[in-house]
């Protein structure tokens, strides 16, 4: 099954996406930390990609190397020979993380990983940069694998989007906000759209549940991210460790089918346990 069918699959149970892989005890955005998302059973793992100075992708999240290694150097000005030879901070970097054996990956090397194993979710730091990236994928041979995103909040979006995405056939997200002032708007391009998925943000669980048969009847599947950091209306990860119920389960009785948790083990065990 390809990306595209197991989003749409209605019968599928809630998809877990792992942020930047399984990083308790690994390098985020690392081999080590993608493996592990598979052992533990993720459907998607979501990765962070950038370009080196030489033209190859690599994965990072930040725009410098200093969280997550030794260099403070902008990931765009060194060569994937010196990119790859740097080895990554334990759990989410910083001082207080030790280096560790896990060096920083290519784009390739995640792809021969994860190829038939698990769908992976590409964000592409540089915007300009998803033709190329999509390609790549093409190339891997993992484009039905795959996806990409892009805000759609105005008609540019919507234009950029439908030229540079739309005829690759490959599944897209598309970032969406009701708690904006031209929501209305905003809703109106992605039902338009029809993408695969549409990353919703909001700052009330009524006003998502309310357009949730809209989104259905489109055929769009709704993933709503509970990263501590990047949160709706305060549904996060810890919250969910203290009432799985009151975070997971009032998203998946709105209509949410896809959550983006650094949980992933603690949001399986509520999916099995809700069953």
């Amino acid at each position: 099954m390809n990306y595209q069918d197991f989003m749409a699959d209605p019968d599928r149970d809630c998809a877990i996406i792992a942020h930047r892989g399984i990083w308790r005890d690994a390098p985020e955005n690392s081999l080590l930390a993608i493996e592990r998302a598979i052992a533990q059973g993720c459907d998607v793992v979501e990765i962070d990609v950038r370009k080196s100075a030489d033209g190859v992708f690599v994965l990072l999240h930040d725009d410098t190397l200093a969280r997550m290694t030794e260099s403070d150097a902008a990931p765009e000005t060194l060569s994937s020979a010196e990119l790859s030879a740097l080895h990554l901070r334990n759990r989410n970097g910083g001082a207080g993380n030790p280096l560790t054996d896990q060096t920083l990956p290519t784009l390739a090397e995640v792809f021969a990983r994860t190829r038939g194993r698990i769908f992976t979710h590409l964000d592409v730091k540089d915007a300009r940069l998803i033709p190329e990236v999509i390609a790549f994928a093409k190339a891997m041979g993992v484009a039905e694998e795959v996806d990409v995103w892009h805000t759609l909040s105005s008609e540019a979006d919507l234009a950029w989007v439908k030229t540079n995405v739309i005829p690759e056939n490959i599944a897209f997200i598309a970032k969406t906000r009701l708690n904006v002032a031209d929501a209305a708007a905003q809703l109106d391009l992605v039902l338009a759209l029809r993408p695969s998925i549409c990353e919703i943000y909001f700052d009330d669980v009524a006003d998502l549940a309310r357009h949730t048969a809209a989104f259905a009847d489109a055929g769009i599947t709704l993933w709503v991210n509970t990263l501590d950091d990047v949160s709706c209306a305060g549904l996060t990860d810890s919250a969910a460790l203290a009432d799985p119920e009151a975070v997971w389960g009032r998203l998946l009785d709105a209509g949410v089918s896809a959550i983006q948790t650094d949980e992933a083990a603690a949001l399986r065990s509520y999916l099995t346990s809700r069953r």
